[in-house]
């Protein structure tokens, strides 16, 4: 038996998420034979796939993740914060002064707005997320629209019809989107259904649509389906993504942005 190096882990990550979304269950034992590694890596492989909701641990294996339940915002926004500040700086290089875009929900978006606001220059910016708008209000070089709606106490996310009329009200430059999943086969999935409305939207009303993305929401579970991600004109994240999904990112000209740390 030989011991693999974390440098390996992400793609044995992967593999057990393909392995359980393929089978439903998979034992301890069975990803021990199959990966020639102990069963303490094992186990601590799958303690962090279920820390990131991408499986639950089940008696001596995994199982599949619930599709109905989100993680809470607090722990998603402390969750991967030097990844999304990454992915952040690396997507605003795209963005020129005085271009109009939507920002979406979520905390990389967040994280967007705060790159953003560093040196950008006469902005329009509409958003359905009330974290953003907060962000971007004090700066003078930007002017921001925020959408009208349901105002969700956990996160700031504004959805809802209202929201949805307004957003279709504008042709803009850029979309900003973060996604809660991402299926091996490009399927963009969230939890809530009001909310995947509205980056239907944001899609359909941009002319360019970048998605913020970091590299654990690759293979991770959600309920409702948005769209593919061959409908994404750029993609932003902080690692290569999975072999299946840069086969669909080359096959429909997606680009495919990978943010280097400085380190």
């Amino acid at each position: 038996m030989f011991w693999e190096s974390d440098v390996k882990q992400a793609p044995r990550h992967v593999q057990i998420v393909e392995l359980v979304t393929k089978h439903g269950y998979v034992s301890v034992d069975e990803l021990v034979e199959k990966f020639n590694v102990s069963p303490q890596t094992i186990r601590r492989d799958l303690t962090e796939l279920s820390d990131a909701n991408k499986l639950r641990r089940y008696h001596g294996g995994a199982t599949l993740p619930l599709s109905s339940e989100n993680t809470d915002y607090r722990t998603r926004k402390a969750q991967k914060f030097g990844e999304k500040d990454l992915i952040a700086e690396e997507l605003v290089k795209h963005i020129p002064d005085g271009a109009t875009l939507f920002i979406d929900i979520g905390t990389t978006p967040e994280a967007v707005a705060v790159a953003l606001n560093k040196k950008h220059k006469q902005l329009r910016v509409v958003t359905n997320n009330l974290n953003v708008a907060t962000i971007l209000q004090p700066n003078r070089e930007i002017q921001v629209i925020l959408a009208g709606g349901e105002v969700r106490d956990r996160d700031g996310g504004i959805i809802g019809e209202a929201t949805l009329d307004f957003v279709k009200q504008f042709r803009l430059d850029f979309g900003i989107l973060g996604i809660s999943g991402i299926d091996f086969d490009g399927s963009l999935l969230d939890f809530d259904y009001h909310e995947v409305r509205v980056k239907q939207a944001i899609i359909e009303n941009s002319r360019s649509v970048f998605l913020a993305v970091d590299y654990s929401k690759f293979g991770r579970n959600a309920m409702v389906k948005l769209g593919n991600i061959a409908q994404i004109h750029t993609v932003v994240t902080d690692r290569q993504p999975p072999e299946s999904i840069c086969k669909i990112l080359d096959d429909n000209n997606v680009i495919l942005a990978v943010a280097a740390s400085s380190s």
